[in-house]
């Protein structure tokens, strides 16, 4: 019953072109998984589905802005037209730029991040779930962080989203559970990836960083896919509604 063979299976990456979505990508199509890689740049999404081709499976690149609902429209039109289905959705993309104090940001920057990390992943979700539905179900993961769980100082709008985007996580478990579509919250905590890198020309943050949990280290990327395919394969056909978190120990740090 316990199966970590996602054969025969379409996942659906946002932001699959880099970083943690590029992890995922990987690692759902090494467990047997057709992928299709969404990001904003094309050109970025067929250098992953290149590697995944080569490595047997099945994979389209498809450009797409999570902040746009027509062009997540046409992301679903183009998935369910050339690969049939979707049975997992993986809502990976997400931005942070605006680290800084609450009375320092615009409105303009809170309806940009908005828009991308919890508007798009619903929108995305809520558009999907019915032809998952006719499918027999599926497997959605929407992708937080620890900040949505343990917020700091200077992160309010990134730890905003992503706490929306965990209750969000929970109200479409429940609606969906009925059609056999599983939702579930994973909340990474410090990865080797190109948005955390970018920040360590800040003093002292790459330090703090990895003092910030009792392991003492920042994880490489591919250790996100463990905790993701127990999400998405039947070793989790029990969990539903809950957030996995993959943080080295920040939380009890």
């Amino acid at each position: 019953m316990y199966q970590l063979d996602l054969s025969g299976k379409v996942a659906l990456v946002t932001g699959g072109s880099r970083g943690l979505g590029r992890a995922m990508c990987f690692g759902l199509a090494k467990a047997g998984a057709d992928i299709v890689v969404a990001s904003r740049k094309q050109e970025a999404c067929e250098a992953v589905v290149s590697e995944i081709i080569g490595m047997g499976r099945r994979a389209i690149a498809v450009a797409a802005h999570t902040g746009d609902c027509d062009s997540l429209d046409a992301l679903i039109d183009t998935a369910i037209t050339e690969m049939g289905k979707v049975d997992i959705l993986i809502n990976n993309a997400g931005i942070n730029p605006a680290f800084g104090g609450l009375s320092e940001l615009s409105p303009a920057m809170f309806d940009k991040m908005v828009d991308v990390n919890l508007k798009g992943p619903w929108y995305l979700a809520s558009r999907l779930a019915p032809h998952m539905a006719e499918n027999g179900g599926g497997s959605i993961v929407n992708v937080i962080s620890v900040s949505a769980l343990k917020p700091s100082a200077f992160m309010g709008f990134y730890a905003m989203t992503k706490a929306g985007l965990e209750t969000l996580t929970k109200v479409m478990a429940a609606e969906w559970a009925a059609q056999n579509i599983r939702v579930n919250a994973l909340a990474p905590g410090s990865y080797m990836t190109d948005m955390l890198s970018n920040s360590f020309g800040i003093p002292g943050f790459e330090e703090a960083t990895l003092n910030s949990n009792v392991q003492k280290r920042i994880a490489d990327a591919e250790e996100i896919v463990g905790p993701l395919l127990y999400l998405v394969s039947d070793m989790g056909a029990y969990t539903t509604g809950s957030t996995v978190v993959a943080d080295g120990g920040f939380m009890v740090s």
